[in-house]
Parts: structure tokens; sequence; C-alpha cells
């Protein structure tokens, strides 16, 4: 998940600038390899009751004649009700993927399924409707594709003052969306965007969920930085979608998690961060944040992972901007209010979602890179201590948690001294004795830190069987060498 820079350890003349230098190179590396792959998907939207009423229909491929049956039916049957079950009956023959191909096979087919859309017939619409849907979620991008000239309608009805038959066409145009760089050409020119915007307003909770997942669906198109990601930060969208994440009795879980996933794909196209952040979204995400941990101490297994992991990236690429520097990032974020809810938080992944725990190191990392408010509020808190003992998770988390010491140590003697002595020194030990080469690499240049701000260190290591944990590396001369450097530095400094 992160790559890192191999052959920590230097000759002789690696002053406190270079250290600086060198981890300022491999934090700008890290936060472009931190760039995440995209978590496309599709949704399925049926009536739960009709489900339940259908639940004795077994779904069977229909042939072509079938198909041609229930769409002139549909069309032109005699009462609205026998018009209706036709459509019915097609919309389950059209779960089977065999059908599927078939349907789009069959000339006219989709021409008739818009007609039906486009009637002045509402259960006639919705059920239409329904079948456009089934197609959408089809694995077969030539499926999405046969769809493409029934998106305009889909567009359209987004104003429809129907809140159940908007959700519908949310969905079926996420699902659209994403198989199909065509369906989205067509749909820009067309007025996406503002439609969504447009959507976003609505009090209905399903239709805002449905439109966060249709959004997160468009803002993971491969063109989306170029093409779709401007016009997003240029209507209303971004303030509406952080008025959604923010704290309170109003926040619901489902919106928000569409939202913040929303938020997370547009922070990760660097498109312009810095209006996000002037739009108060680190303020927004940090009060997100605390309540968050404060919702995790009260309430158990209620799905809030999948809100906390989205909010903990959008912050973690929003500290990476100059612009967060500019506006005070440290002062948004409230040192430690922010530092004692991220704990909480790790330890909620480590007891429930141990998979999430580096998501919320790279966080401290990120906060502690260039902030030495947040490096005392680890400190003061005492929290070093609880840092060290998710050494022991993996290697990856090892990784981060000596990462983030190295912050600290980075910021000079006066933090040095309340990591060293303690329980680093057999923690280093330790660390030093694995097999990981990363683990081991991040471990040496803790020490290097450690022994340029505090020299006596250096001695006390080595007494220590330091010297043996070390001998099974080949770096060993070097930092040998680099330890009587620094030792000297320190006697004529």
């Amino acid at each position: 998940m992160w790559s890192r820079r191999r052959g920590l350890l230097r000759p002789l003349g690696c002053g406190v600038e270079e250290l600086r230098c060198r981890r300022r190179e491999r934090e700008a590396a890290l936060r472009k390899a931190r760039r995440e792959q995209q978590l496309v998907s599709k949704r399925l939207l049926r009536d739960e009751a009709t489900e339940e009423a259908e639940g004795g229909c077994v779904v069977v491929i229909l042939g072509e004649a079938e198909i041609q049956e229930f769409l002139r039916l549909a069309q032109r049957g005699i009462e609205e009700k026998e018009r209706e079950r036709a459509l019915v009956s097609l919309r389950r023959g059209l779960q089977h993927p065999e059908t599927q191909q078939i349907f789009i096979r069959l000339e006219g087919s989709i021409r008739t399924l818009v007609g039906l859309l486009t009637s002045n017939q509402a259960l006639l619409q919705l059920e239409a409707a329904r079948c456009l849907h089934e197609l959408s979620h089809s694995e077969q991008s030539a499926v999405a594709e046969a769809c493409l000239p029934a998106t305009s309608y889909l567009l359209t009805y987004l104003s429809s003052h129907s809140s159940d038959f908007i959700e519908l066409c949310l969905y079926t145009l996420g699902n659209l969306i994403v198989e199909s760089e065509a369906v989205r050409r067509q749909l820009l020119p067309q007025g996406i965007v503002p439609a969504l915007a447009a959507c976003i307003q609505s009090p209905r909770l399903t239709v805002l969920e449905a439109l966060g997942y249709a959004l997160s669906q468009l803002l993971q198109a491969k063109e989306a930085p170029e093409k779709i990601i401007p016009s997003v930060l240029g209507s209303t969208l971004p303030q509406h979608i952080l008025q959604l994440l923010q704290p309170g009795p109003k926040l619901n879980l489902g919106v928000a998690v569409e939202f913040a996933w929303c938020l997370h794909y547009i922070i990760c196209s660097q498109v312009n961060n810095a209006l996000l952040i002037t739009q108060g979204a680190l303020t927004t995400l940090g009060l997100l944040l605390l309540d968050l941990a404060a919702a995790v101490q009260r309430t158990k297994n209620a799905g809030l992972e999948l809100l906390v992991c989205p909010v903990v990236r959008c912050l973690s690429n929003l500290l990476t901007e100059a612009a967060a520097e500019t506006v005070g990032g440290a002062v948004h974020l409230r040192d430690e209010r922010v530092v004692a809810g991220l704990f909480i938080l790790l330890q909620f992944f480590l007891q429930e979602q141990p998979s999430l725990l580096p998501e919320g190191l790279w966080l401290l990392n990120n906060l502690t890179a260039n902030s030495p408010s947040f490096c005392t509020s680890l400190i003061s808190l005492d929290l070093i201590e609880p840092l060290l003992h998710l050494l022991s998770v993996s290697n990856v988390v090892s990784v981060l948690v000596l990462t983030v010491l190295c912050n600290v140590a980075e910021k000079g003697p006066a933090y040095c001294q309340h990591l060293w002595p303690g329980l680093l020194l057999p923690t280093l030990l330790d660390t030093l004795a694995l097999s990981d080469t990363e683990v081991v690499g991040q471990s040496l240049e803790l020490l290097q830190l450690l022994f340029l701000y505090r020299p006596g260190a250096a001695q006390a290591f080595l007494q220590q069987s330091g010297l043996q944990a070390l001998q099974r590396h080949e770096e060993v001369a070097q930092l040998q060498d680099r330890v009587h450097a620094l030792q000297q530095t320190a006697l004529h400094g």
C-alpha cells in the first residue's frame, strides 16, 4: 500500500537539514502512492414488498417471442392492469443475464421500453424504469450501452414529483455511468452535474443516498479529473456535501457514507483541494471525526466504520495540501481533541476492524509530519506508550507507528527527551530483530534522529545489546560510523 525508499542510512555528513529534506521527499512519494483504488460497484434496487408478493415466481429465461408478446401487451393491452402485468413479467425475465442479451438484440425493444417510460401513465412509467434498472445492473457493457436512448429521459425525471421514481432513476443512472464511457459522454453535455446539484436539496433521505451513489460513480470515471470534477467543484454540490457531513442529530449514516466517498474521490483528484479547504472541509471533517469517536464509545457494531474510513482518508489527503498550512490546519482541527479522538478510533479499529488501523495511522502521520503542536499533544496525552503497543499488530502497522515516532523525534531535543529513555529502547531492539526490511529501515532512521538529538542515547543503546541486534543487518558499519560522527558533532557542537 505504501512504497518506501530503501537505504535510509547514509555515510558521514548527514545533518539535520539533510534528514529533514529526505523525509520531505519520502512524504511526497508516499502521498503520491496513497491515491486509493476506486471502489466501482453497482446497486440493485428492488421493492421488498413486491419481491415478497412475487416470491412464488421463478425467474425464467424469456425467448424472443415471449419478449415481443410482453412488449406488445405493455403497449397495446386493453386494460392498464394488463399492461402493467406484462411489464412486471418482462422485468422478472430481465433479471436473467441471458434474457438481457436476447432483449437488447431484439430490434425496437429499447425503443418500445423508452416509449413506455415516457408515457403519461405513472404505473407504466415506474415498471418501465424498473425494467431499465434490471438492464443497468448487467455485468455486460453492451447491455449498458443499449440503454443509451433512455439516459436523457432518466436525467429529465430527476425533477419528478415522485421521490420513489427519482430514487430509481438515480440508481439506474449510477449503474450505467460506471459501466459505459459512452453514457457519460452523452450525459455530461445534457447537464447531469446541474441535475444532481438540484437533487441534493431534496428533503428525502432515500433520494439523497441514491444521489450520493450516482455522484460517486460519476466521480470515479477515468476522465473525471479533467471533464467532471471541475464542473462539480464549480457547482453548489461541495457546499451541500459538507452540510450533509455536519455532525449532529440530522446526520444520517447512509447518506453521510455516500457523500464522504464522493468527497474522497474529489480530494484524490487534486483538482482544487484549496477550494474545499476554504469552504471549511477541514473543520467539518475534524468535527465529524470527533463525533464518530464519541459514537464508537456508545455504540457497538453500528456500521460506523463505513463512515470512519472515508472521513479519515479525506482528512489525511487534505492535510498534505499547502493550503491546509496556509489556513492553519492545526487550528481548524483543534489539536488535542483530534489526537485523543483519533486514538479512540485506533482502539476501535484494533478491536473491531484491524484492517483500518493503517488508515488511522496514516492520518496520525500526516497530522504530526509538519506540526509540533500535534507532536506535543501525543506527548502531553501520554500516547507514546499506547502507540508502541501497536507495533505487534503487523509489519505495515509497525512501519507507520515508527514513521509517526520519527515525526516526533524530528522536532528536536525537547521532543526526543520524552522518547528516550523509556520503552523505546527495548522496542527498537525487538524491531531490529525482525526480518522485514521496511520495519528495520524505519527503526534505523528513528535511531539516527535520536542519536542526533540525544547523543547519550547512542552509548546507552550499544550497552543494551543494540550492537548485536544491528550486526544482523548490512547497514551496521554505516550506522557505527554514523553514531561516531554524531557523538563527535555533539562533543564539538
